[in-house]
């Protein structure tokens, strides 16, 4: 509810109230007199209030009723097909609203309920205005060519300017009968990348009429009245082209202007859009917008485009048997997608729109034919308003989808949850042959903020499938056992602190492993969403962020591992150990690699290193054998003895000597000897590097193992990392540049007994 002050409007001025999100039964009412009705929070609106405001005081109200009062006032309707055990009352599937909240199981409430998108009261002067406006932009060789489609009132022409990178350009545009419809082409254009393989470009578009700016059409999240569009321009394809793209069978393999992208990324929670950043930070290029949760706003799209992050975006249709041969409710739907699809549709980043979440897995593990969830919604009607949005994205009906089920990992779409939640062993994660995963992995998450732990709300925010007696901390501790040879639940009762930091680093490496697999030039599969980006409560989640948007160890594993430079191994059995490097980048890099075995943790036993020229969106291969130049069992798996070396470390270095990517195998497993910081030969060294930013050089005489900074008030470039044997890792610390002493800075690794402080240089 709100009072509004407004004097009397003069004569041909309008109001118009927009209601661009309100969850989810909803009335309107202006001064006391009912002027809408909302049964569905997808759903935006446009109210003309002149006739109801007053001149002086002016009350709006939003008035939220409860759902189970609309889903008993509702007429008997026909019985679902089929239930799902997601959400409590099936009947949702006749309401167009989120889940989120409404699944006991990780996402138990409270759901959202009232605005979530900004309520604005627009006055129209009867000047120059835009109602709508459609800006698709598009390649036709090295041209960039966009398309513009405006209905404004007030005007006889309007005039479309482009500025960016390719220079300033302008169309005039006629109205005819208040729509204006023209091209406007940029030779030689730009190009927009996902940040990982080149620049995001972008060129500013306004619309004028009479030489002044016109406020765009917006759903309040850019600020008021925005004048101005940002949009970039690529070329997007899958694997193939017409009739032979069929993602059922070969999956999503991404290319962008030509060239090929393993996505990488994770599925977004609804909140602080920092997040995003914090995505880019952790090497991931494509987020997914989930079909349980709620279409996005302009502002996190367009920071998308800025930023070079490539979009998934579900229709928001999960699990349920939603009625679409209902007339009044396929009305709806078509109004929904139509606003909605349109609304995207121009956005660079935009890559794949997906017509439902889970729906033919749904039917499928009930036992039901798959079929059965095919039906107009995803055979006609959401494709249809694809097409009609003129959005250049790849079509997927449904996540998963594929094969003879629609679960089978290695056809189609997959969520992969094989190593993760079903706990099978690490050599699945190859087995399976996944060509896309829309969804994997599924660990509970430890977080850093300890003050939870042990508590009861650090289990409510450990997610777990509804019915099972099992959660998702047990999957966590499985791997714990089976990674580390740790019994969980010995070791939570006997020394808890130790169980806390063994857990936090495991599940990033079991996550960096399962990357590396898909990532390699050998492998069949197109990119991975790690379910999920943030946690929606405190306590273990499956977020690689913590719920207030801080990065837990997981997400510091995935960092290195999805990082457009990257050397990683994988475990070849009897095929030795490989070792790979990727530059993602458009530039090219001159490199140093080396490969070095350690027995004990600190012996040199073997070391090769060979220099490289890696081309752009290269990537490499070699036996680490092959580099060394002879046979020495890399892989401890002929097993002709106690094994030679216990710890492999590839090394990136560029032309200066720069550390550039680091990877660490133990083939004998983790070292389990704690020892003090004198017997490691352990120092630390804090040096200054500029207003608010101090340098920390941590050595070692022998291996350290899952490297923690402690450090207040500070934030750290790098953490949960190894040091190699002999070596010395630089870490930044960029701290708040009111403090001007030097930070207190305590290190600690998993096989170091006490901790070590840095110290400023000598």
């Amino acid at each position: 509810m709100s009072d509004l002050p407004l004097p009397a409007l003069p004569e041909g001025q309008r109001a118009v109230l927009r209601l661009n999100g309100v969850a989810t039964w909803s009335r309107l009412l202006v001064n006391g007199h009912e002027v809408l009705e909302s049964r569905s929070m997808f759903a935006r609106h446009g109210v003309d209030v002149t006739g109801q405001l007053l001149d002086g005081a002016n009350r709006i109200e939003i008035v939220c009723l409860p759902l189970r009062d609309l889903l008993a006032a509702m007429p008997r309707r026909p019985r679902a097909r089929w239930r799902t055990q997601l959400v409590e009352d099936n009947a949702l599937r006749w309401v167009r609203t989120s889940l989120l909240g409404r699944c006991p199981g990780f996402a138990p409430g409270p759901p959202v309920i009232g605005p979530y998108r900004p309520v604005v009261l627009e006055i129209r002067d009867g000047g120059p205005a835009l109602d709508s406006l459609s800006l698709l932009p598009r390649l036709e060789g090295t041209d960039g060519v966009l398309a513009i489609r405006a209905v404004a009132s007030g005007a006889d022409e309007l005039s479309v300017e482009l500025t960016g990178p390719s220079g300033p350009h302008s169309t005039r545009l006629a109205l005819t009968d208040g729509i204006a419809a023209g091209e406007l082409r940029i030779p030689g254009v730009q190009r927009w990348n996902p940040w990982t393989h080149g620049a995001p470009a972008l060129h500013d578009v306004r619309v004028l009429a009479g030489g002044v700016p016109l406020s765009l059409p917006s759903d309040g999240t850019l600020g008021a009245a925005p004048t101005t569009r940002r949009l970039g321009f690529r070329e997007l394809r899958g694997a193939g082209e017409g009739e032979a793209l069929d993602v059922e069978v070969t999956g999503i393999e991404l290319h962008v202007n030509g060239v090929r992208v393993f996505c990488r990324g994770a599925v977004w929670t609804p909140g602080d859009l920092d997040a995003l950043d914090r995505a880019v930070e952790l090497g991931m290029n494509m987020v997914r917008v989930p079909g349980l949760a709620m279409y996005e706003s302009d502002a996190f799209h367009q920071r998308c485009d800025e930023l070079g992050l490539l979009v998934w975006q579900d229709l928001m249709f999960a699990n349920l048997d939603v009625p679409a041969d209902d007339p009044d409710f396929r009305a709806g739907v078509e109004q929904e997608l139509s606003d909605q699809l349109g609304r995207i549709a121009g956005h660079a980043s935009l890559a794949v729109v997906c017509g439902s979440s889970e729906l033919e897995q749904q039917v499928a593990m009930l036992g039901l034919d798959s079929a059965l969830a095919r039906g107009s919604l995803l055979g006609t009607l959401a494709p249809a308003a694809l097409r009609a949005s003129g959005a250049d994205a790849i079509w997927v009906r449904s996540a998963p989808c594929g094969g003879d089920l629609p679960f089978r990992p290695g056809v189609g779409i997959a969520n992969y949850f094989g190593v993760g939640a079903y706990r099978r062993p690490l050599p699945d994660a190859r087995l399976a042959g996944v060509r896309f995963a829309a969804e994997c992995l599924a660990i509970a998450n430890v977080p850093d903020a300890d003050g939870i732990a042990y508590t009861p709300q650090w289990k409510a925010g450990v997610p777990r499938d509804v019915g099972a007696a099992w959660d998702f901390d047990d999957v966590r501790d499985h791997y714990l056992a089976e990674l580390y040879g740790a019994e969980a639940a010995a070791l939570r009762m006997t020394d808890p602190d130790r169980w806390l930091a063994l857990s936090r680093e495991v599940s990033g490496e079991l996550m960096a492993e399962v990357f590396g697999e898909w990532r390699r030039a050998d492998s069949p599969c197109g990119g991975g969403l790690i379910l999920w980006l943030r946690d929606l409560l405190p306590g273990a989640g499956w977020g690689v962020l913590d719920s207030a948007g801080r990065v837990k160890v997981a997400g510091r594993h995935l960092a290195r591992a999805l990082a457009p430079i990257a050397v990683w191994t994988t475990d070849e059995g009897l095929g030795g150990v490989d070792v790979h490097l990727a530059n993602d980048t458009a530039l090219p890099c001159a490199a140093t690699l080396s490969v070095s075995l350690y027995a004990d943790g600190q012996v040199p036993v073997g070391t090769a290193s060979r220099e490289l020229l890696l081309a752009p969106h290269d990537q490499r291969r070699f036996g680490a054998e092959e580099l060394l130049g002879r046979f020495v069992d890399v892989s401890y798996s002929y097993r002709f003895g106690p094994p030679a070396h216990d710890v492999i470390v590839a090394s990136l270095r560029d032309a200066s000597g720069a550390l550039l990517s680091q990877a660490f195998r133990y083939p004998a497993g983790k070292p389990a000897a704690l020892k003090s910081p004198d017997e490691a030969g352990v120092a630390a060294v804090l040096a200054p590097a500029g207003p608010g930013r101090w340098q920390v050089g941590i050595s070692s005489r022998t291996l350290l193992w899952g490297v923690r900074l402690r450090v207040a008030d500070c934030a750290v470039s790098d953490d949960a990392f190894s040091v190699e044997p002999g070596g010395t890792r630089q870490v930044e610390l960029r701290c708040d540049q009111a403090i001007l002493d030097p930070p207190q800075v305590a290190i600690t690794a998993l096989n170091l007994r006490g901790q070590v402080l840095a110290g400023s240089p000598s």
